[in-house]
């Protein structure tokens, strides 16, 4: 039998939030089924680390991912620039060594769509994004997307109902995004004492990445509102800001001294013990104020055994199941949300029995288990 040639994953950051945790999974798979692997990060940041304990080859290499802040004359001279050199560098690799595919994660990171059109390779893009405005970028994206990828793989039917709208020949394949369980299910370790948290104050937590769709705003004005009713909350925020969105973190940090929300909000950042603050937390918020594809951080509290409280928006519907799972409110409604979080507070039994009810749906519809499977024979049809 002859050799598998490399299968080289093309990454958009150097994070570790839920696209490149998800890629952790999906490299995992392709290393099951014999194939070399291959990852080239735009830079350096927590995943390298991650990559290194996991036994994966990586490369750092600036893939001129495409960000908003690009978006004007000078900044699209330089992404020219910096796709031309990653282009190259990606055929030096080309030019070594067998390849048997190029995996893009996430629509940020072209460079690998247009090497593997023009190399005759198989490409797979892995969309984890529905990307509404500029227009002229998401036309631009779904034409990039017919030209390399038959079959895209989307995490949710939010995504692909979403750019199917764009799409010319490109069929997306819906895969929801999977997680193993037994990290949040077995975590016995809470971190109240360490942040100061009195045991008999309800917690709730929000995780992500701060830039405008997240609603860290939102969530603190929802926390506002709770708070006036019940004082004995406290309202947990992880995540540290995208480049270029430093200014949202600065509004974060003087809505929160200037509305008097300092004894009763933790602003944690970029945080590693997910599993550990989950613990901690009595419900999940997801206040995304545009629409989330499939956020992997709500299949992590629904691993936890927590009651989830989502906007509805993209992904978010699809997992959250209202009134038995957790509750969806409307985008912008601080009047809905705090009524929801203060009716969970006050009855620890619902709460309680949501969040059991969310880990089945979880092992049913969304572990480790079914995403390896669903990814497994998507890979088998494109390399048969």
């Amino acid at each position: 039998m002859s050799q598998k040639g490399k299968v080289i994953f093309l990454h958009s950051s150097s994070e570790l939030y839920g696209a490149s945790k998800i890629l952790l999974y999906v490299m995992n798979i392709f290393r099951d089924l014999g194939y070399p692997t291959l990852i080239i990060l735009p830079g350096d940041g927590p995943l390298r680390p991650e990559i290194e304990r996991q036994g994966f080859e990586y490369k750092i290499m600036n893939l001129g991912i495409l960000r908003r802040k690009h978006f004007h004359p000078r900044g699209i001279l330089d992404r020219g620039k910096k796709l031309y050199t990653a282009y190259r560098f990606l055929d030096e690799i080309y030019q070594k060594e067998p390849i048997s595919l190029i995996y893009s994660n996430t629509l940020a990171v072209i460079v690998g769509a247009t090497f593997a059109r023009r190399r005759g390779l198989p490409h797979i893009w892995h969309i984890h994004e529905i990307i509404q405005s500029p227009k002229f970028l998401v036309k631009f994206l779904a034409s990039q997307v017919d030209r390399s990828t038959s079959k895209p793989i989307v995490v949710s039917e939010s995504v692909s109902k979403h750019w199917q709208k764009y799409l010319d020949t490109a069929k997306p394949v819906v895969i929801h995004n999977g997680i193993e369980v037994q990290s949040f299910s077995e975590c016995t370790h809470d971190i109240r004492k360490q942040l100061g948290i009195a045991p008999h104050k309800k917690v709730m937590t929000m995780i992500g990445r701060i830039n405008p769709g997240k609603g860290q705003l939102f969530y603190l004005d929802i926390a506002k509102k709770v708070i006036s009713i019940n004082p004995d909350t406290v309202f947990l925020m992880v995540g540290d800001p995208y480049p270029g969105y430093e200014d949202i973190e600065n509004e974060i940090n003087n809505k929160i001294s200037s509305e008097n929300l300092d004894n009763h909000v933790i602003n944690l950042g970029f945080r590693e013990d997910i599993p550990q603050i989950l613990k901690t937390t009595d419900i999940f918020v997801l206040p995304s104020i545009l629409p989330d594809s499939f956020p992997t951080v709500v299949l992590e509290a629904m691993a936890s055994a927590k009651p989830v409280i989502a906007t509805k928006s993209g992904g978010a519907s699809e997992m959250v199941v209202d009134g038995k799972t957790g509750y969806l409110v409307n985008i912008g409604d601080t009047s809905e949300a705090s009524s929801r979080i203060t009716q969970l507070c006050n009855d620890p039994r619902l709460a309680s029995d949501m969040g059991k009810a969310g880990k089945v749906r979880l092992l049913e519809e969304y572990s480790f288990e079914h995403f390896a499977e669903k990814m497994k024979n998507y890979i088998c049809q494109i390399l048969p």
